[in-house]
């Protein structure tokens, strides 16, 4: 049976939706909005009710009938950690996404709430997958040197798994058989060690940690961080911005667009040349910590995300960690396609809904 889901995927300035017969695409489309649009509605739940008014509109206009729809799903938001999977959005969860600081400082959090509130309409199953939040790591791989700071993760699982899986389907094996260490490149970077459809470590992408990307630090020296802490120079906001939007490509060459700066480097600019090739050598430097934290049994490593259409970026990585294993290169994201896919294993019984807190 071909289950029809509608998949969102909100993001900061947009909203991703799609609509899939089982893995056949019916419809998909984005919803954009401006700075000034934004900003009159107030915070990112506040934008909620604009925001789903336009997404009915956008459906309404290709004649998509919600009321077809056998179950929503949704991106989710920064919540609690949780292990990877397929979640019913209950009342918990959905609490959740609208009123923990950390869920609201990121439009993903939309995701759950607008699968909950057409789940409820229309009276079908709502759920989200993989959040940015799920935590399968080792105990040992959250102990730091600090016994007052344990490491903490938020990386792009979504699109880590569906990579992952991606792989896997074309080489006729299972995720949960296999290894392999997958780095996702964007605005921000992450690289997971995934042994057998478990991800035993990853860097914490938002928290300053592991390679630098287009508009994150990534992780630097500590005392020299503390120096900039105390000096008077800088606020708390600007300080955290680094992490999270003004580090990276941003604070180097003033622009977050990778393809800026590659373009720069093609055409001469010593200084673009030497920070486009650092971000790779970052990405390979940790590619190869996950390598030892496999064991050196990687099957293959994966490289994926908006940044992986760089076919010089991916050479150099590639000449770099080549000989770990083979490396192959999914440009883009997948997270909608994604979305459907944990939906319809839901519906099909070959997964169980997980339920959020217990």
């Amino acid at each position: 049976m071909a289950y029809r889901i509608l998949a969102i995927n909100p993001g900061s300035t947009s909203t991703k939706v799609g609509v899939y017969d089982g893995e056949t695409k019916v419809f998909e489309g984005v919803v954009r909005h401006t700075a000034e649009e934004l900003a009159k509605c107030g915070s990112i739940i506040e934008q909620a009710p604009m925001r789903m008014e336009l997404i009915k509109n956008l459906l309404k206009e290709h004649d998509v009938d919600l009321a077809t729809v056998d179950a929503f799903i949704g991106r989710g938001g920064i919540v609690r950690p949780m292990r990877s999977g397929v979640y019913t959005v209950n009342d918990k969860l959905l609490d959740d996404l609208k009123n923990l600081p950390s869920a609201q400082r990121h439009a993903s959090a939309l995701g759950g709430i607008f699968a909950r509130q057409l789940g409820d309409e229309y009276g079908k199953p709502c759920f989200i997958a993989d959040p940015v939040v799920v935590d399968e790591r080792n105990e040992i791989a959250k102990v730091t040197g600090l016994p007052q700071v344990e490491r903490t993760c938020v990386f792009h699982c979504l699109n880590q798994k569906a990579s992952a899986r991606m792989y896997c389907k074309e080489h006729g094996k299972k995720y949960n058989d296999v290894n392999l260490i997958v780095a996702h490149m964007g605005g921000g970077i992450t690289v997971g060690a995934h042994e057998k459809g478990v991800v035993i470590d990853v860097n914490d992408g938002i928290a300053g940690e592991g390679p630098f990307s287009p508009e994150r630090t990534g992780s630097i020296p500590m005392k020299l961080v503390l120096d900039m802490c105390y000096s008077g120079d800088y606020t708390r906001e600007q300080l955290y911005g680094f992490c999270s939007k003004a580090g990276g490509f941003v604070a180097h060459m003033n622009t977050n667009s990778a393809l800026d700066v590659e373009n720069a480097m093609l055409a001469g600019d010593e200084k673009a040349k030497m920070v486009f090739e650092a971000l790779g050598y970052n990405v390979a430097k940790t590619i190869g910590e996950m390598a030892t934290v496999l064991k050196g049994t990687a099957e293959a490593i994966i490289l994926t995300g908006g940044l992986a259409y760089s076919k010089p970026l991916c050479n150099y990585i590639m000449e770099m960690v080549g000989f770990i294993a083979p490396v192959v290169v999914y440009p883009g994201e997948s997270e909608l396609e994604a979305l459907v896919g944990g939906a319809v294993r839901v519906l099909s019984g070959e997964e169980e809904a997980r339920v959020y807190g217990e």
